[in-house]
């Protein structure tokens, strides 16, 4: 029952054209400006430095915004309550939206890896493996703070807000503009967010090829727990 769920929630996300646009298409479209275009001041060679962050971009897209987007209209559609009528226990509902979620995050990965090394990507080798359990954790704590948006708000109110956070974490909270090249108050505050860790931790694991810094675990786990016991008492069917 979690395989065929999983599955199909990762076929309905795949076929959305919206949803490929922003999972897909605009980290592509970023990974191939932002290396080949001086937008942004940042060290030889750019794809190094950019395809952490695309990477954590392509996480909180899939993650965060399409998830909390598809939870909103489910619910108000009432697909969330037909299937909680059915024989699939709640648990297995979640577990399922979670396996998705990861398997399209795979396939972004995938795909932006590619496009990444076509442009001349050289990760360290050392860090790959922090990389995937970076990515994991990522998708858990942007999938629950997802959950807990579009399964709290009216589809209108979630759909406006997830794409208002999604553009403000993009700009401010440390993917384009890195914490370190922020003044230290703004830094601080940055790392702190889930985007700003997930694309720290991931430059200093396939950049710098070391285990990433404890902050950057204690900052995904803590917005991944709070986001999952929040969304357990907020969470609506309809």
């Amino acid at each position: 029952m979690l395989a065929a769920h999983a599955r199909t929630e990762a076929r309905l996300t795949l076929r959305n054209g919206e949803q490929v646009l922003l999972t897909l298409l605009i980290p592509l479209a970023l990974l191939v400006g932002l290396s080949l275009l001086d937008i942004i001041a940042m060290p030889d060679p750019r794809v190094d430095q950019v395809t952490p962050r695309v990477f954590a971009l392509a996480v909180m897209s899939s993650a965060f915004t399409g998830q909390a987007i598809a939870l909103g209209f489910d619910r108000r559609y009432g697909v969330l309550k037909r299937l909680a009528a059915t024989a699939l226990p709640r648990w297995l509902l979640v577990a399922g939206r979670v396996a998705a979620a990861l398997a399209v995050v795979a396939v972004q990965v995938v795909v932006l890896g590619l496009a990444a090394f076509a442009l001349g990507w050289s990760p360290s080798a050392g860090g790959l493996l922090w990389a995937v359990v970076l990515v994991v954790l990522g998708t858990l704590a942007f999938g629950a703070l997802g959950v807990l948006l579009g399964g709290a708000l009216k589809a209108e109110v979630v759909l406006a807000l997830a794409n208002v956070i999604w553009f403000v974490l993009l700009l401010a909270g440390g993917i384009v503009l890195r914490a370190d090249a922020l003044p230290s108050g703004m830094a601080a505050v940055v790392r702190a967010l889930p985007s700003g860790a997930l694309t720290e931790g991931l430059s200093q694991a396939l950049i710098d090829g070391s285990t990433p810094a404890w902050w950057v675990w204690v900052s995904l786990l803590a917005w991944g727990g709070l986001g999952a016991f929040a969304a357990t008492r907020t969470t609506k069917l309809t």
